[in-house]
């Protein structure tokens, strides 16, 4: 803005130029579609009801408006923790879903999983970290926010606000990370574990595990699927026949291959009873590939974040 007064429509054109970035930045930090959606919604708003000279004090406005963004994130993290105490079974991200192999859009969220750092398992990570951590490592290390401007967003000083970014880094730097697998690789592999469980060969699906693979599923009581953490190959691959024969295999095999945050994954949509066939809940569910084998799905069944699914 260059610290001239401007009118609202030149404001709001300038706002909307910074829009995806602003996403990008709330996404990341909420793993929440509705949550990045209104936090940058709201970031607007504080910057409309400005007066003509706090418009004209501000130097950088894609900077101000991370660091708005940025505190009101903040704000909505330190609010999510007490709500997820209440939550039935995990918690996982809300997921962004789009085409497979279509052409990418201008849409501001599909230019958000074009980043490797929003895919469903480094968002899993972002949210085991505390607000104040996740806060200061993703200002700091992927939009380049000074420590200055973060403390302020704290309430903390800089030091304060540094040992947060670093704890952050830390724990994202020891998790475990799937491999920056190629789409084409990836869909084989989904593929074959479909196939694999549509013709019953157990001992296929078994390889095509990694063998601590883990299931999580997320419905907050609203849909069926595992209420706790699932590990090892064995007992998610008995798991996965036993819903294949609740639901019948030729009814999930009606799901459509999507991205999911970016990765292979499957958009299966709702269906009734059918016989003796239980009604399959609406879902998304990613794959993540780890050493040529999947070592993470994510089923995410929650008809509360799945509002934005397109497909």
């Amino acid at each position: 803005m260059a610290g001239v007064t401007v009118s609202d429509d030149v404001l709001a054109k300038e706002f909307s130029a910074h829009r995806a970035h602003l996403i990008g930045v709330a996404y990341r930090l909420t793993s929440t579609v509705s949550d990045a959606e209104d936090a940058v919604q709201e970031a607007w708003l504080r910057l409309a009801g400005l007066d003509d000279a706090r418009r004209a004090g501000i130097r950088d406005l894609r900077g101000w408006l991370t660091t708005v963004v940025g505190r009101i994130c903040l704000d909505r993290l330190r609010s999510a923790a007490a709500q997820r105490e209440r939550y039935v079974g995990p918690w996982l991200p809300e997921p962004i879903v789009t085409l497979y192999g279509a052409q990418p859009g201008d849409d501001p969220l599909e230019t958000v999983v074009r980043d490797e750092e929003v895919r469903m398992a480094a968002l899993v990570v972002l949210d085991n970290l505390s607000p104040e951590q996740r806060v200061a490592f993703v200002l700091h290390d992927a939009f380049s926010v000074p420590f200055s401007e973060i403390a302020t967003i704290l309430g903390v000083t800089e030091a304060t606000a540094r040992q947060h970014a670093s704890r952050g880094r830390r724990a994202v730097t020891e998790a475990e990370r799937p491999d920056p697998t190629d789409l084409g690789a990836q869909r084989e592999i989904v593929e074959q574990l479909l196939a694999a469980i549509l013709s019953g060969d157990l001992d296929g699906v078994v390889g095509l595990l990694h063998p601590d693979a883990v299931l999580v599923g997320d419905s907050n009581g609203k849909a069926r699927t595992s209420r706790r953490r699932m590990v090892g190959s064995d007992k998610i691959s008995r798991f996965l026949f036993g819903l294949a024969e609740m639901y019948g295999p030729h009814r999930i095999a009606r799901g459509e291959l999507v991205l999911v945050n970016g990765d292979i994954g499957m958009a299966i949509p709702d269906m009734p009873e059918e016989g003796e066939l239980r009604a399959l809940d609406r879902r998304v569910v990613t794959f993540d590939v780890r050493d040529g084998q999947i070592s993470r799905i994510y089923d995410v069944c929650n008809p509360d974040k799945l509002t934005h699914l397109r497909i």
